[in-house]
């Protein structure tokens, strides 16, 4: 089995480390070899956050190689672009909607480019894209801040990992607060649906 490279893009406080470690948590639950690292950023609220995830039978190589990902999640628009470096004709683009415009660009520019700009640049490196309005998901399971495991199911919906949705379920309960884990399994159960209903 070849190795799946997935490079997870987002903001602090949009839980992209806790995307990694769930999804790296799931493929172990499959019996397969997983690593994470986080290539750069600051956890704090707002700053730049790359993680990268490597799933397979034997993982040697911790970082995924310039054009090398299976799949870049970005879990905010901009980031996704800044990881396009990562992409190549083959590669998934899993965007969430919800733009986070950074300071710098409200006070002094420079101008946080339209969504669809976006899309358009993602669809010219990436061989597909599919577009989520996570918030709106995670809202109908009563936590906003389960964006990340609306995505993580998306990811899961698509079948195009090695790992089945129940051993997603249990990455998911090895990975987030018990106090919260039945509105992240909810919120990750609205994103496997999303992503079913969908031709990619």
């Amino acid at each position: 089995m070849r190795t799946r490279n997935v490079v997870v893009a987002g903001v602090g406080g949009q839980g992209v480390i806790l995307f990694a470690a769930a999804l790296a948590n799931a493929a172990l639950m499959s019996d397969l070899d997983a690593s994470v690292s986080e290539i750069h950023g600051m956890a704090q609220r707002g700053g730049s956050v790359i993680s990268h995830v490597r799933i397979g039978e034997r993982i040697y190589s911790p970082t995924i190689p310039e054009g090398g990902a299976d799949v870049i999640i970005g879990l905010e628009p901009l980031e996704a672009l800044r990881s396009l470096p990562f992409s190549n004709e083959r590669t998934l683009a899993l965007l969430n909607t919800r733009r986070i415009v950074p300071i710098a660009a409200l006070l002094r520019g420079p101008k946080y480019p339209e969504l669809e700009e976006i899309l358009g640049i993602l669809k010219r490196f990436c061989g597909s894209v599919l577009a989520i309005d996570a918030p709106e998901l995670a809202k109908r399971c009563g936590s906003a801040r389960a964006e990340n495991m609306v995505m993580l199911g998306a990811l899961a919906g698509l079948g195009i990992l090695p790992i089945p949705i129940e051993s997603f379920e249990r990455g998911i309960g090895e990975t987030v607060p018990r106090g919260s884990l039945e509105q992240n399994l909810e919120a990750f159960k609205l994103g496997v649906e999303f992503a079913r209903a969908q031709k990619v």
